[in-house]
């Protein structure tokens, strides 16, 4: 009897550790969901932005930001004139989201139908300012351009760079764009036209407003007129091309939140609600100097 007792207990040992084997086994499946899950999860999502040169400066700043609320995102920046970098999303370039310093970039991309149409928007908007080398003391404004003292001008080329259309429309609005044009010497975005003058290779330049905000080599002697420029927009949009169209509207909608639009405001441009609320105002003191009258 102790014998036949031993063997049963022999038995029930042995087969404890395939009853084991078995029952995880069977629940292989879902251990493996949960640790594809979880690679899934910390595995980074790449998204590749490309934006004007003229919003290197800020976006470098809200990436941080952006990389404190979602960790695991892998944010590429590509900077360039808007005119080069639509060129590079219609040959094909691997983008999730666009920003460009003018409309008509993003104009020809959503006749091409490059855009995930919904998520367009305008993000911010900028000012045009004169600048001249920051050891240089005199007082120059848009006019003055045409001073002997003056001998080279530089401005984004037109075709391509939107400072530069705008700069274009600020002289010829101002009747200086014949005057000059012996001086004018085009940058192939802006950033290289602030270089121009912070070097003091050229001895006055047109930029962004927001351009200045990080440099102390160069000096704000003049802020252009909006009256003499098409308004200065920056159009945000997604790309139907992006691998990660869901993460880019993430990142769309990020821009638009209260600390993303306080560090563009830090930078020099001014929020599309800062814009209503100008407008407002100027619309109420318009109505009360007809009121007075």
């Amino acid at each position: 009897m102790k014998i036949n007792g031993l063997k049963i207990v022999i038995q029930k040992l042995l087969l404890f550790p395939l009853l084991i084997f078995g029952l995880i086994s069977s629940c292989s499946p879902a251990f493996d969901r949960q640790i594809s899950n979880s690679k899934r999860n910390s595995q980074s999502v790449k998204l590749i932005v490309s934006a004007a040169a003229s919003m290197q400066d800020v976006l470098k700043e809200i990436r941080g930001l952006y990389l404190e609320q979602y960790p695991h995102a892998d944010l590429t920046f590509n900077f360039g004139s808007s005119g080069s970098l639509q060129h590079q999303i219609e040959q094909g370039a691997p983008v999730d989201i666009f920003i460009s310093a003018a409309p008509q970039q993003m104009n020809d991309l959503a006749a091409k139908e490059l855009l995930i149409g919904e998520t367009r928007q305008d993000l911010v908007e900028n000012h045009l300012v004169l600048i001249v080398p920051e050891d240089d003391k005199s007082t120059v404004d848009f006019n003055g351009l045409t001073k002997k003292s003056i001998e080279r001008v530089a401005l984004g080329e037109p075709n391509s760079v939107p400072a530069g259309k705008y700069a274009q429309e600020i002289l010829t609005n101002l009747n200086l764009a014949k005057q000059i044009e012996s001086k004018i010497v085009y940058g192939k975005d802006v950033r290289q036209v602030l270089n121009y003058v912070a070097t003091g290779n050229i001895d006055a330049g047109i930029v962004y407003r927001t351009d200045t905000v990080n440099t102390k080599k160069v000096r704000v002697v003049s802020t252009a007129s909006s009256a003499d420029h098409s308004p200065i927009v920056y159009p945000v949009a997604a790309l139907k091309n992006s691998q990660h169209p869901q993460a880019a509207k993430q990142m769309l909608k990020f821009f638009f939140t209260p600390q993303a639009q306080a560090v563009f405001r830090k930078h020099g441009f001014v929020s599309g609600k800062d814009r209503q609320n100008a407008d407002r105002i100027d619309e109420r003191n318009r109505q009360l100097a007809i009121s007075k009258h």
